[in-house]
C-alpha cells in the first residue's frame, strides 16, 4: 500500500507541476518549495535543538499559535519550525515573529521526510488537528521522535474507521499522544485501539480570548463607523455578497457596512464595488478621504479583519453557502458580537453550537437575512443578549493550551 502511495504522490506531483502553468496558486505552491533545504541549512545548524509545528494552512496555523507561543517560552533554547502545506496558509503568514524558520512542508515522498527530519532533526513534532503524511510519520516514528496531534478532530467517515483503512491506522502509530477536541474523536480512536488520547478541546479559543488581550485599535475604522450601527461582514464569498448587496443597497443611510471579501483580486473588488449603490470607499483608496462621509468600506487587504470585528455591533461571517461552509465565527465572537451565517455550518462544533444556543443566526436565503439583520439592527437588547451568549460561549471553553502543555 506504501508503495502505491507513493506511486500515486509521484504521479499527482507530476500533474501539478503542469498545472502550475496556468494556475497561480499552483505556480505559488510549486514555486514555494524550491530552495526549502537550502533555507533549512542556512537557518537549523546541525548543534540546533529544534521544535517543528505542522499546519495545512491558515486556519490550523492560527488554531496552533497559542500552543507554539507557550512552547517557545517553556523551551527558550529551542528553534521553532513551522511548515505549511498551503499557499492559503504561508503566503499570509510567512513573515511571523514566533517561528524561527516558517516554509513549506516539501512534498511527502520517502527522500523529502528522511532529508526534511534530517536537517530539522525536532526533538518535538506537533501536526495542528489533522493532515497525516505517512512517509514523514514513518520517519518520525523509526528516529523515536516525540509526535503530538493537537486540537485533533475525526470523523466517522475518514478512512481511518474503515475496513480498507489499514494503511491509514497504520499512520496514527506514529502519534506518542492525541490532543483532541472533543468525546467523539475520543471515542472513534479508542474504537480502533488507541488509548493514548485526551480531551483538551479547541486551541481556537485560546487564540481568540488572547485578541482582547492586544491593541484592536484602528483609526481609520473609528472614523468610518462614526459612532454609527456598523455590520462588519468578513470572508464574504459571491453568494453572501448577493444577498448583503441587496440588503445595502436598500438599507437605511444610518447604517454603515464594512465588506472584508475572502478573495481580494482586484477584478471581484472592481465588480463589488460596482453592484453597490451606496457610497463606497476602498482599503486602498483611503488616503485624504473624509471616511465618515461614505457608508460601506471594502478592505482590499489583508490580515486586518479580527481588529476590525472589535468595531461590530452585528457580524455577518461569510462561508455558509460553500463547501465546507463557514469560515471562522469565533473571532466576532470574543468581542461578544451576535453573528449570521449562512446555512452551511454542520462540519464546525462552534458554529453548531452556538446555532442552538442563539448567539448565532443560520439564514438560507434573501428574505430570511433581511429579518434577522433588521431585527438585530431594531432591538437592541436581543442584539446584546445574543453577543453575550457568543462572548460567553468562547470564554467557558478557553483552555486547551494549558491542559497540553501540562500533559506533554
Amino acid at each position: 500500500m506504501l508503495f502505491l502511495y507513493n506511486l500515486i504522490l509521484l504521479f499527482a506531483s507530476q500533474v501539478v507541476q503542469l498545472l502550475a502553468l496556468f494556475n497561480p496558486k499552483m505556480k505559488l505552491f510549486v514555486d514555494g518549495r524550491k530552495g526549502v533545504f537550502e533555507r533549512i541549512r542556512e537557518k537549523i545548524n546541525p548543534t540546533d535543538k529544534t521544535i517543528w509545528f505542522h499546519a495545512a494552512s491558515l486556519g490550523e496555523y492560527e488554531q496552533g499559535l497559542p500552543v507554539i507561543e507557550q512552547i517557545k517560552i517553556k523551551y527558550p533554547e529551542h528553534k521553532i519550525v513551522v511548515t505549511f502545506f498551503s499557499p492559503s496558509g504561508y503566503e499570509v503568514r510567512k513573515n511571523n515573529t514566533v517561528a524561527d524558520l516558517t516554509i513549506y512542508l516539501p512534498l511527502d515522498t520517502k527522500h523529502n521526510a528522511q532529508l526534511f527530519v534530517e536537517l530539522v532533526h525536532p526533538e518535538m513534532v506537533f501536526f495542528i488537528k489533522y493532515e497525516f503524511w505517512p512517509n514523514y510519520l514513518n520517519e518520525l516514528k523509526k528516529r523515536t521522535i516525540k509526535t503530538y496531534l493537537i486540537s485533533g478532530i475525526f470523523r466517522e467517515n475518514q478512512a481511518f474507521f474503515k475496513g480498507y483503512g489499514g494503511f491509514y491506522r497504520n499512520a496514527l502509530n506514529t502519534f506518542d499522544y492525541f490532543f483532541v477536541q472533543n468525546e467523539n474523536s475520543k471515542k472513534l480512536l479508542q474504537s480502533i485501539g488507541f488509548t493514548n488520547v485526551k480531551i483538551s478541546g479547541d486551541t481556537r479559543f485560546d487564540r481568540v480570548v488572547s485578541i482582547l488581550e492586544r491593541d484592536n485599535f484602528l483609526d481609520f475604522i473609528e472614523l468610518f463607523k462614526d459612532q454609527k450601527t456598523t455590520i462588519v461582514i468578513g470572508s464574504s464569498w459571491p453568494k453572501d455578497e448577493s444577498l448583503l448587496v441587496s440588503y445595502i443597497n436598500s438599507a437605511s443611510a444610518d447604517l454603515k457596512f464594512i465588506i472584508a471579501p475572502h478573495n481580494i483580486h482586484k477584478a471581484e473588488i472592481d465588480n463589488l464595488q460596482t453592484l453597490i449603490t451606496k457610497k463606497t470607499i476602498l482599503f486602498s483608496e483611503k488616503e485624504n478621504q473624509n471616511l465618515n462621509e461614505f457608508q460601506v468600506f471594502i478592505i482590499d487587504t489583508i490580515g486586518i479583519l479580527t481588529k476590525i470585528y472589535s468595531y461590530a455591533d452585528i457580524a455577518y461571517v461569510g462561508g455558509g453557502f460553500g463547501n465546507p461552509g463557514v469560515h471562522n465565527i469565533l473571532e466576532p465572537a470574543t468581542f461578544g458580537v451576535p453573528i449570521v451565517i449562512g446555512p452551511n455550518y454542520s462540519h464546525f462544533a462552534e458554529a453548531t453550537a452556538l446555532v442552538h444556543q442563539g448567539g448565532c443566526v443560520s439564514i438560507s436565503n434573501q428574505k430570511e437575512l433581511n429579518e434577522a439583520l433588521d431585527n438585530l439592527i431594531s432591538n437592541e437588547d436581543i442584539r446584546h443578549e445574543k453577543g453575550h451568549i457568543c462572548e460567553t460561549f468562547v470564554q467557558m471553553n478557553k483552555g486547551a493550551t494549558v491542559t497540553i502543555l501540562k500533559n506533554i
